[in-house]
């Protein structure tokens, strides 16, 4: 009986025990995957030309500027205040020229007010608390000043470090905001003449990464519709992949626009010291042609979502009516797997394959008998049928332009 009891005991303890393991073993598996996440960080920047490699880049600049401007504020002109400079210095490496210049001026503008303000409060007041309890909650409110940007909090931690160091006389003043000044100059100009950062790579890759996902949505469908899977099951999984497309055009939409900055200010006589693109930047209209293919496929998502409704649908098309759209999405799946292999490398525009094409005219032939065969058996069904062909039609000719008319 007592040698029961000490197994039920152990096994108590046991279980006591393994929430613990549990929480242990989460753990060194977020460990591991943060660990491969790393190394595979590290080996795509060796490989060649990436974003890791640029962030590796950007992150050497930054300490780069940061040392040289500690040795022109520190050891060459030995500053008391020579702190200011690479503290400035470091975080003007920006993602872009144009930025670094906008928060440098930002940058600059907050320190000459933080140190203004809390000398301001020290000289009327002549106690460091006082001074604090004055100054800091008025520029922490300044700081979400919009014209400050990101940059508003350092009028606060400026004020801060000018009063509890004991430095606040003019000329304290004057030194603080020169080596700003000298750390913004030399942050600058590290990010503007050390390779700077143009930022094309990344709208070729997203774009590419926006065709290849709808290509792949497509041919999932496809897959979904040959199965005969069209259910309330499949709706989520196309609800999801819908909004993975419209994150995707989001990112592609972003890495625009700081593509379009990056050339800013990086002209004329910088170009001598900037790293020029193989391939060019894609036009504008790639990103449109892509935002209508999004559209039309989040259309297409729709349709079947509202089909796939017992309380809501009419009636569905026919088995042999879906395995012939299934392929004509998969025509249009191919053609955006193909424009997602051609884009990273800036190729020619997209062409209407010569077999392909004549695929998609035999299957739209085919499913306009089939529209005509279910007209005969009602308005409903028929809606279905002729919504989801004119979805793939507008597909097919926002995926292979040259299409267009034909």
């Amino acid at each position: 009986m007592t040698g029961g009891t000490d197994a039920i005991r152990r096994q108590g303890r046991a279980g006591r025990r393994r929430p613990g393991a549990a929480t242990a073993a989460r753990a060194a598996d977020a460990v591991r995957r943060e660990g491969r996440g790393v190394a595979e960080a590290a080996r795509a920047a060796w490989r060649g030309p990436g974003r890791e490699r640029d962030l590796v880049v950007q992150s050497l600049k930054a300490a780069g500027a940061a040392l040289l401007a500690w040795l022109v504020a520190g050891v060459w002109l030995d500053d008391p205040l020579a702190l200011m400079a690479p503290w400035v210095a470091v975080v003007l490496v920006q993602a872009t020229v144009y930025s670094s210049l906008v928060q440098a001026a930002r940058q600059c503008g907050a320190i000459c007010v933080g140190t203004l303000l809390a000398s301001a409060a020290q000289a009327l007041t002549g106690d460091v608390t006082v001074a604090l309890a004055l100054c800091v909650p008025v520029l922490v409110l300044l700081a979400n000043w919009p014209r400050f940007g990101d940059q508003g909090i350092y009028a606060a931690t400026t004020a801060l470090f000018t009063l509890t160091s004991g430095a606040f006389s003019a000329a304290a003043v004057g030194h603080r905001v020169g080596q700003a000044a000298l750390g913004a100059v030399i942050g600058v100009a590290v990010n503007a003449l050390v390779l700077p950062p143009i930022h094309l790579r990344d709208v070729r890759e997203n774009l590419a990464a926006l065709a290849r996902e709808a290509g792949e949505v497509l041919h999932a469908l496809a897959a979904d519709l040959r199965r005969g899977a069209w259910d309330a099951d499949r709706v989520p999984d196309w609800l999801a992949a819908s909004a993975r497309l419209e994150r995707r055009l989001e990112a592609l939409r972003s890495a625009r626009g700081w593509s379009q900055e990056s050339l800013r200010l990086t002209s004329g006589p910088l170009r001598v010291f900037h790293r020029a693109p193989r391939a060019a930047l894609p036009p504008v209209e790639e990103d449109e042609r892509f935002a209508r293919v999004t559209a039309d496929l989040t259309a297409l998502v729709r349709t079947l979502v509202v089909a796939a409704d017992d309380a809501r649908t009419p009636a569905l098309p026919d088995g042999r009516a879906l395995r012939a759209y299934a392929r004509l999405l998969e025509l249009v799946g191919d053609a955006c797997l193909a424009e997602a292999e051609r884009l990273p490398d800036g190729g020619e525009g997209a062409a209407a394959d010569e077999r392909a094409e004549a695929a998609r005219r035999e299957l739209h032939g085919r499913l306009q008998e089939e529209l005509r065969e279910h007209a005969g058996r009602g308005a409903a069904r028929t809606a279905v049928l002729g919504t989801l062909l004119l979805q793939a039609e507008n597909l097919w000719a926002d995926t292979v332009p040259d299409a267009r008319g034909a």
